[in-house]
């Protein structure tokens, strides 16, 4: 067994372990807080919705287990079970150039994925958001969904492909200095285009129809200096029940956006109290502090990218026996998330960091008293667990545990 195959599976397993662990310690806090709303929420949450956000959270995470289970056999199957090895024999005997080999080995590679996918996407959106009440979707919806999809990834993806591998094989030692370049190219012009031209294509929206809640989300805009280019709400209805709000694009294509969900659960004060929040990440720089780390790691991912080229050990430790530059791609893909799962708690920490900031600036421009009862709303409407395991949450949420943010927006 190569060096770099055992570093690969202890890497693995490590990861696995860790994260099965964790999994059952979030079981195991939401089992034995299930009887009992904790003491904070008592009259805000009724016991019915606390023990169906428990239910909710459980059913989640034995099924994501299950589908990690998948994913993980179909890691190996690719790599060290010759999978990739039988797609780029069938792709190479087309006999196409190389250029456009490579193009047409990553998107296939792309589609399959998805259809592989495919089981568990179906059984989490028809059967376990279904039994909670919160599926929307109809089969029409979710394959139209996915053929546009489809279409997109290979109308977006492939130049950018294209472009990446002539690259590879054309500018040098540095190639994956102009490719970085190219990347942050394009991730900006997709910023810049997705309000205006992509999201419309999954969902309707439209100018906010309630005029008294459309003056008082103004006269705040105004009274933070915020300029956008429109409040507009989604018909996120006809998906799933779920709410949310948030801002999108940037320069004069930014815009706020609602779920029609989210503004028929909270009142007016309690509207402008989350878009507090939200405008908190933009006059606290969030986003352009969330752009450059992302611009940081991805620079030293195709920095490492560069350096595993001329390495061989890297695709013969991986089951690949024919080098490529489409081939790095790929095997660089499927095993960061191995060794990237480390630092998720970092990752984790550091936007809990900014969702603290952003409250502190809500508290600044509304009532702490409406975003609280905001996002009490929220847990319960999305059935959000009030008692999760701490070292759970340090490692893979976004946001900080309810009773830690509602504690801080109470100081």
């Amino acid at each position: 067994m190569l060096i770099f195959t055992l570093i690969f599976f202890i890497a693995l397993f490590i990861s696995t372990a860790i994260d099965f662990w964790l999994d059952q310690r979030q079981l195991i806090s939401v089992a034995n807080h299930r009887a009992e709303v904790p003491a904070r929420f008592k009259g805000a949450i009724s016991l019915e919705a606390h023990q169906k956000a428990a239910n909710y959270t459980t059913t989640k995470i034995k099924v994501g287990t299950w589908a990690g289970i998948y994913s993980l056999g179909l890691l190996l199957v690719w790599t060290l079970g010759g999978g990739l090895d039988v797609l780029d024999n069938t792709v190479r005997s087309w006999g196409w150039s190389e250029l456009t080999t490579g193009v047409a080995f990553i998107l296939l590679f792309s589609f399959l994925g998805s259809l592989l996918d495919l089981p568990f996407s179906i059984y989490n959106t028809f059967v376990v958001e279904e039994k909670f009440g919160f599926n929307k979707m109809t089969a029409k919806l979710f394959i139209t969904d996915m053929v546009k999809g489809a279409a997109l990834m290979t109308v977006i993806a492939a130049p950018l492909i294209w472009v990446i591998l002539w690259l590879m094989a054309s500018a040098g030692n540095l190639w994956w200095l102009w490719a970085w370049a190219v990347w942050v190219g394009f991730s900006l012009l997709m910023m810049w285009a997705y309000p205006t031209f992509i999201a419309p294509l999954f969902n309707k929206f439209e100018p906010m129809k309630d005029e008294s809640l459309k003056e008082a989300i103004e006269s705040l805009l105004k009274r933070c200096g915020f300029e956008s280019n429109g409040l507009y709400q989604m018909d996120g209805s006809k998906r799933s029940s779920h709410g949310n709000a948030y801002f999108t694009g940037f320069g004069k294509t930014k815009r706020i956006v609602f779920y029609d969900t989210l503004l028929d659960q909270l009142s007016t004060n309690e509207t402008l109290a989350v878009l507090a929040h939200e405008l908190g990440h933009f006059k606290r720089n969030h986003i352009k502090k969330r752009m450059v780390v992302t611009f940081a790691i991805f620079l030293a991912g195709f920095a490492i990218m560069g350096w595993l080229a001329g390495q061989a050990w890297f695709y013969e430790g991986l089951g690949v026996s024919q080098a490529s530059n489409y081939m790095l791609l790929i095997l660089f893909m499927l095993v960061m998330p191995v060794f990237s799962f480390f630092i998720s708690p970092v990752m984790s920490m550091y936007s809990r960091k900014h969702e603290f900031e952003a409250d502190d600036y809500a508290k600044e421009h509304a009532e702490a008293a409406d975003l609280i009862s905001a996002l009490v709303k929220m847990y319960e409407d999305n059935a959000a667990t009030l008692t999760p395991d701490s070292l759970y949450s340090a490692w893979h949420d976004s946001h900080p545990p309810a009773p830690v943010r509602i504690a801080h927006l109470e100081k």
